[in-house]
């Protein structure tokens, strides 16, 4: 696993700040009438401002074809990876936004769902839920800790809910640094005290995909966008972090976290310049 310095982990910081900040403007703008290769659009420009690179325009490999985009929009049954194209938004959709960007080769790595206007009491429902879990995995992170305890601080969350949602299990967080995705995988369902060790320097995308329905998936002919087996609604929220010796430092919130992690009793733990 990659350990990254403090300077590394400031340069990460950045490019966090970049993907923060896009996510939120991208949210502002959505609206019904409005495309998602649009919303890609505002995500270039907001990438050419800051001067900062795509993670995912050209990421492919593996008999992957190159992704054509520097954001994943993901509506309704879409699940993650969805490619923006000529897809209108309506009323009440539920978009899910998943965005990356490099700071001098170090990467920042997040995901935000929202509705377009009004939508359903369950469809946003679905929404909070699903970004409470990410928190509270988020806030069951320390260093001696492993990632299991993420993984289930995440389920622990969701199963407790009064409704029944799917937990999609075969996309998981993972590691982040120099490259988008590195080791460890962090499962969004697992048992505490399991899986590999965390440390000072390790950096975690945490990021929960949930649905309304069955947590069964399919991959369409382009080879990327993941869509639910039952056309259920789902949502995805990821945020880049990491454990400094003085708490819990959230990359890719602009934030840095605080304000969620104070409410969860968890210390935040940013580096000091």
């Amino acid at each position: 696993m990659e350990l990254k310095t403090p300077d590394q982990l400031r340069l990460m910081r950045q490019a966090g700040l970049v993907v923060g900040r896009t996510l939120e403007a991208l949210r502002v703008a959505a609206r019904p009438g409005l495309t998602t290769a649009e919303l890609d659009g505002l995500a270039r420009e907001e990438l050419a401002r800051a001067g900062a690179g795509s993670s995912f325009l050209g990421y492919g490999g593996g008999g992957l074809p190159p992704y054509p985009a520097v954001t994943c929009i993901s509506v309704n049954e879409e699940v993650v990876h969805g490619i923006p194209g000529e897809r209108v938004l309506v009323e009440g959709d539920l978009v899910s936004v998943d965005f990356g960007a490099t700071v001098q080769g170090w990467h920042g790595d997040a995901a935000v769902t929202f509705a377009v206007g009004e939508t359903t009491a369950e469809r946003a429902r679905l929404s909070e839920v699903t970004r409470e879990s990410m928190w509270q995995g988020i806030a069951a992170a320390r260093i001696g800790g492993r990632v299991g305890d993420i993984s289930n601080a995440i389920e622990t969350h969701l199963r407790r809910q009064p409704a029944s949602y799917g937990i999609v299990a075969e996309f998981t967080g993972h590691g982040i640094g120099s490259q988008m995705h590195q080791p460890p995988d962090v499962p969004n369902l697992g048992k505490r005290g399991r899986g590999p060790l965390i440390v000072q320097g390790l950096c975690l995308a945490i990021e929960p995909m949930v649905t309304l329905g069955t947590a069964q998936t399919a991959t369409l002919e382009d080879e990327w966008t993941v869509v639910t087996r039952d056309s259920s609604v789902a949502a995805h929220w990821e945020n880049t972090m990491t454990v400094t010796k003085d708490g819990i430092w959230v990359l890719t919130a602009q934030d840095g976290g605080e304000e969620m992690l104070n409410r969860l009793g968890v210390k935040f733990g940013p580096l000091s310049d």
